[in-house]
C-alpha cells in the first residue's frame, strides 16, 4: 500500500480510483465492511483502491473541546487498511486552510482531478467541506457531472448484536473496561502502542518486572483496572498482565500509566515500540497494605491471565 502525505505524495499512475473519505478511527468492522467494498469495487473496474484521511481528527481543529479520544493511532489505521487490500493512503493536512476549503473545490481538486475517482463509498452521515455544505446528494449531483457513482453505506449493515457499530460506542466500552466486546466490534484486540520507558524499577526489584508505556498524545485508555493481553514486539507476541492506574499503594500519580509484566520474556526493552493488547479484564485496581499483600494479588492475576490466554506455567 502507497502513503500519499499530501496530494503531491500520489503516484502518477493514480488513476482511475474507487474512494471512500473518513476518520475510520478504530476501523472497526462497519468500517471494515464499506472498506471491502471499495476493494471489491476497485478490482471490477481495474482501479486503485483509495482512502481519504487525515493527519488529525476533524474536531480537533473544528471544536477541540469535543475532540475525541482516538482508538487507533493514523499507523495503526494505515496496518488494517493494507490488510483489507487498500492501494493507496491520502493523508491530508487538516489546517485551517483545509477547513475553508469548499464543498465544491473538494471533489473536483481532490476526488477527481488528483484521484480519478470513478466510485465513491461513503457513509450515510457524511458531510464534507467548509461548514460542512458537502452532503451525500451533493456528492450525487456532481457525480452525474464528473463521471463518477456514488455508493452510501450504513454502518447497521456492520452492526454487532443489536447495536450499530461506531467509532463513539467502541470508546465509551473501552472507557467502561469491556475489552471483550470492544475486540468484537473491532474484529480484534484494542492494543495500544508506544515506547518503553524506566520506570521506578520497584516491579524488578520485587521479581515482576513491568514495561512502562510512554504513550502518543490523545490516546484513550481502558477503564483503571488489570488486565490480560498480549504484548507484540518485532513480529512476536508473548502473554502478559496489564496495569493501567495510578499505582496508588506506593504513589500519589494525577495521570494513570500502563504498564506490563510480560510472562516468561526477559529481553531488554527500554527505547523499543511494543504493542499490546487487552483481552480480558481481570480486576480493579486496588491500594494494598503492603507490599507482600500486592504481591499475593499479583500472582493471582497471572494464574488468572495464564488460564484465560491458554498458555501453561
Amino acid at each position: 500500500m502507497i502513503i500519499a502525505q499530501g496530494l503531491s505524495g500520489l503516484p502518477a499512475d493514480m488513476k482511475p480510483s474507487v474512494a471512500t473519505v473518513g476518520v475510520f478511527d478504530g476501523v472497526h468492522v462497519g468500517h471494515q465492511m464499506l472498506l471491502r467494498r471499495v476493494v471489491e469495487l476497485a478490482r471490477a473496474r481495474d482501479a486503485k483502491a483509495v482512502v481519504v484521511t487525515f493527519d488529525r481528527h476533524p474536531l480537533e481543529l473544528l471544536n477541540p473541546k469535543i475532540a475525541p479520544q482516538l482508538i487507533t493511532t493514523l499507523r495503526q489505521r494505515a496496518s488494517v487498511f493494507e490488510e483489507l487490500g487498500i492501494d493507496v493512503l491520502l493523508v491530508l493536512r487538516f489546517d485551517e486552510n483545509f477547513r475553508q476549503f469548499p464543498a465544491e473545490d473538494f471533489i473536483h481538486r481532490v476526488l477527481v482531478a488528483a484521484l480519478g475517482a470513478v466510485h465513491l463509498v461513503v457513509g450515510a452521515n457524511f458531510r464534507f467541506g467548509h461548514g460542512g455544505t458537502g452532503t451525500v446528494e451533493m456528492l450525487r449531483q456532481l457525480g452525474a457531472e464528473y463521471g463518477f457513482d456514488v455508493d452510501v453505506f450504513t454502518l447497521l449493515e456492520g452492526s454487532v448484536g443489536d447495536d450499530a457499530v461506531s467509532s463513539s460506542l467502541i470508546r465509551r466500552q473501552i472507557a467502561d473496561g469491556q475489552v471483550e466486546r470492544v475486540a468484537e466490534e473491532l474484529g480484534r484486540p484494542f492494543r495500544l502502542e508506544g515506547h518503553v520507558v524506566k520506570g521506578a524499577g520497584r516491579g524488578r526489584a520485587l521479581g515482576i518486572p513491568t514495561a512502562n508505556l510512554e504513550l502518543p498524545p490523545k490516546m484513550i485508555l481502558p477503564k483503571v483496572g488489570v488486565y490480560a493481553g498480549w504484548m507484540e514486539h518485532e513480529g512476536e507476541r508473548h502473554p502478559a498482565v496489564i496495569n493501567v492506574g495510578y499505582n496508588p499503594t506506593f504513589e500519589d500519580r494525577s495521570t494513570p500509566i500502563v504498564e506490563v509484566h510480560v510472562l516468561e520474556f526477559d529481553a531488554d526493552l527500554y527505547g523499543k515500540v511494543v504493542g499490546v493488547e487487552f483481552t480480558h479484564r481481570l480486576r480493579d485496581e486496588l491500594k494494598f497494605p503492603d507490599a507482600e499483600s500486592m504481591m499475593k494479588e499479583i500472582r493471582v492475576d497471572i494464574a488468572k491471565a495464564r488460564e484465560l490466554l491458554g498458555v501453561g506455567h
